[in-house]
C-alpha cells in the first residue's frame, strides 16, 4: 500500500489551509453578520489537528501493511474527534456572542477539510 509523503501532504495541506482562509475572509467581507471571527482561528486548529493527525497515518511510508494502516487512521480519528470536541465545547462555554455562527463555520471547515483527507489519502494509493 503506497502511502502519500508527509512533505508532499504537508505541501498540499498548506495550499488547501490558504484558500479555506481566502474563503473565510471573502466570507466575512461579504456576509459579516453571519461569519464567525473565529474562522482563521478554526482554520489553523484544523490545519495542525490534520497535519498531526495525518502524520500519524503517514509516518510508516512503505511498511505499513492493511491491517496496521487501518489501526494507524482509526487512531487518527480519535485523537482528532476529541480534540475537536474539546474545541467546539471550550469556544462555546467561553464565549457567548456568536454560537450559532461559529458552529455553522466550523461544521463547514471540518467537513471541508475532511473532504481534503480523504482526496489526499485516496489519490495516491
Amino acid at each position: 500500500m503506497s502511502k502519500v509523503p508527509v512533505r508532499k501532504f504537508a505541501f498540499r495541506l498548506i495550499i488547501f489551509s490558504v484558500i479555506m482562509a481566502a474563503i473565510g475572509v471573502f466570507f466575512q467581507w461579504i456576509a459579516p453578520q453571519y461569519a464567525s471571527p473565529a474562522i482563521p482561528f478554526i482554520i489553523i486548529f484544523f490545519f495542525f489537528i490534520t497535519l498531526f493527525t495525518l502524520y500519524i497515518v503517514l509516518r510508516m511510508p512503505h511498511q505499513v501493511s492493511g491491517k496496521n494502516f487501518i489501526a494507524g487512521y482509526m487512531l487518527s480519528r480519535i485523537i482528532k474527534i476529541f480534540s475537536i470536541f474539546l474545541f467546539l465545547v471550550l469556544y462555546i462555554l467561553l464565549d457567548n456572542g456568536d454560537r450559532w455562527s461559529f458552529v455553522g463555520a466550523f461544521f463547514v471547515i471540518y467537513f471541508c477539510y475532511s473532504i481534503f483527507e480523504i482526496i489526499a489519502l485516496k489519490e495516491d494509493q
